[in-house]
């Protein structure tokens, strides 16, 4: 079966968070991603979840490009043996180049780094500048709170409705392939739809 994409980019955390759930999803997704033939494109980290999940997806086969800021790679955070290690000048250069690398977003759960991603790649789809998929997983229920968030941002005016539609929630790793196959990557330009 073709995997709904041939990239995906997935954001998380640098430590492993307190419930070995996460760590255990972690893998699991990576390994998903390996057996799938999806190439990971993630931060390039060796730490937390981030080296979990690259980790799992070099073990079952798969290829996985890092992209890591020249001053992280320095304090030896950085991965080795990956199938490629892209360095950039900073942290924007960084998320530039994993969201063009990528055909999709999945989110695990991460702390602020993660949750900065995660608010510019939404953003970055509300200003249609892309239109790929972005996909929650809902370890736990770990990102309840951020959709409540959300909820209550729209609520009060600052939100629109339809903009909770940007990303889809999912609960479990092997909900991953199916919601991207249900919500593949659009093959026009978005941008030409502000002219």
């Amino acid at each position: 079966m073709q995997p709904p994409v041939s990239s995906l980019c997935v954001y998380c955390g640098s430590s492993m968070g307190a419930r070995p759930i996460y760590r255990e999803a972690a893998v699991a997704l990576g390994r998903t991603l390996g057996e799938a033939g999806i190439t990971l494109i993630y931060g390039g980290g060796s730490i937390g979840l981030m080296g979990a999940t690259a980790q799992a997806c070099l073990g079952a086969g798969g290829r996985v490009t890092g992209i890591i800021p020249t001053f992280l790679d320095e304090l030896e955070v950085g991965m080795t043996g990956l199938t490629e290690l892209i360095r950039t000048e900073n942290m924007h250069q960084r998320k530039q180049r994993m969201a063009e690398l990528s055909d999709g977003f999945v989110v695990l759960p991460g702390g602020l780094g993660t949750l900065d991603e995660t608010f510019e790649i939404l953003t970055w789809r509300q200003l249609q500048l892309h239109q790929k998929p972005i996909l929650l997983l809902n370890i736990a229920g770990y990102w309840d709170h951020f959709v409540h968030l959300l909820e209550h941002q729209a609520a009060e005016g600052f939100v629109k409705p339809q903009h909770l539609e940007l990303f889809q929630i999912v609960d479990a790793v092997d909900d991953v392939l199916p919601a991207l196959a249900a919500n593949p990557p659009a093959s026009d330009d978005v941008r030409s739809k502000w002219t």
